[in-house]
């Protein structure tokens, strides 16, 4: 199925260790892990140590390295979910695949193990359709091309920066809908992948995700903290404002962002009635943040995704920094984050 191969020296698996014993999550995916290099970042406010398995080829990052890499007054960026942005920082190779520790390998219609690697390399190094939607999806895949009407001069693509996997089982509902439906599960595998649209917004999930770190890496950023932020999904949008403005930053420099396959397994964690009281405010700043995002525009001068991100920061700062502290904050976060990017930049090309 696959049609564009990964070498092993090309991609960073990383993985945000929110709990001690990763001995199940890491045997389940040894099929698919086992030939990459892992970076498994603790999560700064885990005491107990990690537990992992032999046979992996990987590095283990805590809360001192964090500390000595970036500073300890820096380091609250990385607690709780944003610990794997520590990992993209980090990381010197050209692709990054991060899925979440409470995922497994889903199966296929057909039962054969998903290989999430393959599946995402497919997307990253075959051409986005962002500017003209083709309506049986993704015309590089094998079976596929582009349909009737679909002009030449566009047939092309663009390159594609963003890969945004999805999950079987506990879909990426937020907690006022997992409330209301608590029984409800997807076991729908859609066998597609799709581009989303140039100026279209998404919620862009962290939790089975991949991107080409040289276009875009900056642009991933661990910015926007709740106040009430807690350790599950539902309690965070970290990785929703991230991801819009990773979009953003996208649509502006002509790459392409897709959605769909691969799947992978997520398991059953906590409770969505308790966490609807930690992530109600975030429901709730969606509302002003997304018709921010729809309409911010970065100037032509922002060629780089850094540049694009101190840009946004300044937007964020003057239309939303006045209507909430936090987003201010997340204005100060997204601008000290470049400055940590071209610092770890810098000290790796001088090593």
């Amino acid at each position: 199925m696959s049609q564009a191969n990964i070498e092993d020296n090309e991609v960073d698996i990383v993985i945000a260790a929110l709990h001690s014993d990763l001995t199940s999550f890491m045997i389940e995916w040894k099929p698919v892990f086992s030939r990459f290099h892992l970076i498994i970042v603790k999560d700064p406010d885990l005491s107990e140590e990690l537990q992992i398995p032999e046979g992996f080829n990987l590095d283990v990052y805590t809360k001192s390295d964090i500390d000595r890499v970036v500073g300890s007054s820096t380091s609250i960026l990385f607690s709780g979910y944003s610990c794997r942005y520590f990992g993209y920082l980090i990381s010197q190779k050209k692709y990054i695949i991060s899925v979440d520790d409470d995922c497994i390998p889903a199966r296929d219609s057909s039962g054969a193990l998903v290989d999430i690697i393959a599946q995402h390399a497919d997307n990253l190094k075959t051409p986005a359709t962002p500017f003209f939607f083709n309506t049986i999806y993704d015309p590089y895949r094998k079976g596929a091309d582009f349909v009737r009407g679909y002009p030449f001069s566009l047939r092309s693509g663009v390159a594609c920066a963003l890969s945004c996997g999805l999950w079987l089982n506990l879909a990426d509902y937020d907690a006022p809908t997992q409330a209301l439906k608590p029984g409800q599960r997807n076991t729908r595998y859609v066998d597609a992948v799709l581009t989303v649209p140039a100026r279209a917004m998404m919620p862009v999930s962290g939790i089975n995700i991949a991107f080409n770190r040289e276009l875009v890496g900056p642009a991933l950023i661990p910015a926007l903290k709740l106040a009430g932020e807690g350790k599950l999904r539902w309690e965070t949008v970290e990785d929703i404002w991230s991801g819009m403005c990773v979009k953003v930053i996208c649509d502006h420099l002509g790459l392409g962002v897709k959605s769909g396959l691969p799947y992978v397994w997520r398991n059953e964690r906590g409770n969505a009635i308790d966490s609807l009281k930690k992530e109600w405010e975030g429901v709730k700043l969606m509302e002003e943040v997304v018709p921010f995002f729809q309409s911010v525009r970065l100037p032509q001068s922002a060629i780089k995704a850094e540049d694009c991100v101190v840009e946004m920061a300044k937007s964020v700062k003057e239309q939303l920094g006045q209507s909430d502290p936090m987003f201010a904050r997340a204005a100060e976060a997204m601008v000290e984050w470049v400055k940590l990017w071209k610092a770890v930049r810098s000290s790796q090309l001088s090593t």
